[in-house]
């Protein structure tokens, strides 16, 4: 006898609820991704070559792109303007840089005596329009891989991994970096519903009648968004001994403070002797007084992000990229620094673009989440 339609059904649909098939895989954590994009950052840092650049450009985009799909591209538009304003500069102002090869003059205002030094108008060289050209796209690289971190890391998600004692200061980060996305919500929608209305959203009359009910939205966000802070106890302290709320201190501040004075002696000569155990130790203090801190906010994490192999590898990827290229630059400055005066095209070298290569590796290590398959009727 043929078995009833519902049971085929029943039989077909049931190993696709299996838990092992529907888990999940564990994501990556958010400060594995900070420290790939930040690594990158610092490699945007050692190098003027612009084919070194736009190789690191490429590289975060290709992998927010293939990890989340359908971001907002508002740091590449940000990265673009800073690049075209630091060329408008250098020809409008000049630049100390001086070249042979003069490509237009322009009509050059005179300045008073005490204004020595700065210069409106004049000759153009192609040595001072290069100089621009790298150093602009040098911030505009480190730019995409901020921004690249930003669309990459939850920030919810990271603040949850923060120590107690940096609890509330997160929350303040937070709070800050979603205000702006909501405005720019508010003016789009309020503008949208005044072009249905018939109404002017352009010139100042409309910015003006647009403005009012943006700001007055955004205070009763701020004054909604603290009354549910408050009621959840955001702020709340435990009492502590007076001697560990010093202790804390003491350690928090010398930390920072040997962490300063370490970094100095690794960027001079002299100190290169004292720097390394300087810098440790004012690590180390930092780290326990951020931890003797974090007893001051107790507080519970649910379900809380945990290191695994893909977040240990995403974030060497960018460690990889970060320390080659610094040792490219130690050991082939010419070829990461391509000269000016006298005008030098830039050669892509081998072995640092090979490098750059690696921060490819979290686009195959954390692909685009996909949907759940449908079941195919049998």
């Amino acid at each position: 006898m043929p078995d009833h339609p519902s049971d085929r059904y029943i039989r077909t649909a049931h190993p696709a609820r299996h838990p092992r098939t529907a888990r999940p895989d564990r994501p990556v954590h958010p400060a594995a991704w900070w420290l790939w994009s930040l690594s990158l950052g610092t490699a945007a840092t050692r190098t003027t070559n612009p084919l070194l650049l736009a190789l690191l450009i490429a590289t975060s985009a290709y992998v927010v792109q293939a990890s989340r799909p359908h971001t907002p591209s508002a740091f590449v538009k940000l990265a673009v303007t800073v690049l075209l304003v630091r060329l408008v500069f250098a020809v409008a102002l000049g630049s100390p840089i001086p070249g042979t090869h003069t490509l237009v003059t322009l009509p050059e205002v005179p300045l008073p005596h005490w204004a020595q030094g700065i210069r409106i108008g004049g000759d153009l060289t192609a040595e001072a329009l290069v100089f621009a050209l790298y150093d602009g796209l040098k911030l505009a690289t480190l730019l995409v891989c901020v921004g690249a971190a930003n669309a990459l890391a939850s920030p919810t998600r990271l603040l949850k991994t923060l120590p107690g004692a940096l609890y509330e200061t997160g929350v303040a980060v937070v709070v800050a970096l979603t205000f702006a996305p909501h405005l720019i919500a508010d003016v789009h929608r309020l503008r949208a519903a005044r072009r249905l209305r018939g109404r002017p959203d352009r010139g100042l009359r409309g910015l003006l009648q647009v403005g009012l009910p943006v700001l007055e939205g955004a205070l009763e966000r701020s004054v909604a968004l603290a009354a549910a802070m408050d009621a959840r106890g955001y702020g709340r302290t435990a009492d502590l001994p007076a001697a560990l709320r010093r202790t804390t201190t003491a350690l928090t501040l010398g930390g920072l403070l040997g962490v300063c004075a370490g970094t100095y002696g690794l960027l001079t000569a002299e100190g290169g002797t004292y720097g390394v155990p300087v810098l440790l130790a004012g690590v180390a203090a930092a780290l326990a007084g951020l931890w003797l801190g974090g007893r001051r906010s107790p507080r519970t994490r649910y379900r809380p992000d945990t290191w695994n192999a893909r977040s240990c590898l995403v974030a060497a990827s960018g460690i990889a990229v970060a320390a080659l290229l610094t040792a490219a630059a130690a050991t082939d400055p010419a070829a990461l620094h391509p000269g000016v005066v006298p005008l030098v095209a830039p050669v892509l070298p081998l072995w640092p673009a090979a490098a750059v290569l690696l921060g490819l590796l979290p686009a195959f290590l954390a692909p685009a989440p996909r949907a759940p398959d449908e079941e195919q009727p049998s």
